[in-house]
């Protein structure tokens, strides 16, 4: 399989590049990203468990789904592919902010991403993708503020920082 490219952006979110995402990784470069939110009809948010065969933070709790545009691939077109691919299901998107962060990973790598937030609502059982997901939950916001508090080693490094990021917005803003 080849690897995906990743989109170089610089800090106003205009592409100036593209680059193999493992070597984005290794070199810390600034590049697109997207990370959905899942909420159900009780405000829960659909949490995915990192497959156990992942190259890095395998076994750890994350948001519905991430991952990285491809050329030419409108933020909510990526996010509609990747949670079809990754929860086998397809909702309607919307798209609410995006922020750049930098966290590195314990293995070396780093993620530097300009990353585009979004939404959305199911309230049916995901059909995971074993290869990419080992498990999922529904979990009330307030219930995962305080479990980030109280386990933040059993969270993806970029969720907890991505995940405040969001909590702040639902703060400010009525969705």
């Amino acid at each position: 399989m080849i690897e995906d490219n990743v989109i170089l952006v610089n800090k106003n979110d205009e592409q100036i590049g593209l680059m193999p995402k493992l070597e984005a990784h290794e070199k810390a470069l600034l590049h697109r990203a997207f990370s959905v939110f899942i909420l159900n009809s009780k405000n829960e948010i659909m949490l995915q468990q990192r497959a156990h065969q992942k190259y890095h933070s395998p076994l750890l709790w994350t948001n519905t789904c991430c991952s990285h545009q491809r050329e030419g691939e409108s933020n909510i077109e990526a996010g509609s592919r990747r949670l079809l691919e990754e929860m086998g299901f397809k909702t309607e998107l919307k798209e609410l902010f995006h922020f750049i962060y930098k966290a590195p990973f314990d293995n070396g790598l780093t993620e530097h991403e300009l990353d585009h937030v979004m939404i959305g609502y199911y309230n049916e059982n995901p059909q995971i993708n074993v290869e990419e997901v080992e498990n999922w939950k529904w979990m009330k916001i307030e219930n995962i503020k305080e479990d980030i508090e109280k386990q933040p080693e059993i969270y993806t490094v970029w969720f907890k920082i991505i995940f405040d990021e969001f909590y702040h917005y639902l703060e400010d803003h009525k969705i």
